[in-house]
């Protein structure tokens, strides 16, 4: 029996690493960690932030509008090619939404820490309205909007500690 499970998973390695759409939609392979992919999952997004930091800011926001738009279309079909809605290895929501959090972290290992781990505690414990969106809403929507909102939780509470440490 565990055979076939391993198959799987060989299969599983296999399409996303020969189909351009799922090595995307798996961050770039990150997806397939064998355990917390979301968490690394969203390292790539930490890196495309840091990639753009020189940007400005209406460059990141056009950057992240990019991200999600995309996002939406990608994650869509990767999960219709795998057959399985919101596989936890599409990580391209998770690439999104940290991407989307740094933009409201203060610009500090400390600051980007903590807009990484607020980003995973909202994305993970789904406060409402994120739980019933994930559920509720199929296809590519779907499985973004819950890391956006999530994100958006995660940048109100960075907004938050910033007034705070003023």
């Amino acid at each position: 029996m565990n055979k076939r499970p391993q198959q799987d998973d060989k299969n599983l390695v296999r399409t996303v690493l020969t189909d351009p759409v799922n090595f995307l939609a798996f961050g770039l392979g990150t997806g397939l960690a064998p355990f917390a992919p979301g968490t690394f999952g969203s390292i790539p997004g930490v890196m495309l932030f840091w990639l753009t930091l020189d940007f400005g800011l209406y460059v990141q926001l056009g950057i992240a509008a990019t991200l999600a738009l995309f996002g939406v279309w990608v994650c869509g079909e990767s999960a219709r090619r795998i057959g399985v809605h919101d596989h936890g290895g599409i990580v391209w929501d998770e690439i999104t939404g940290m991407y989307l959090t740094l933009l409201a972290a203060p610009f500090t290992p400390a600051g980007w820490l903590l807009a990484f781990v607020l980003f995973r505690i909202m994305d993970i414990v789904k406060p409402w309205p994120i739980r019933d969106l994930d559920h509720r809403l199929g296809g590519g929507v779907g499985i973004m909007l819950d890391d956006l909102v999530a994100a958006l939780y995660a940048a109100v509470v960075l907004g938050l500690y910033r007034w705070l440490m003023i």
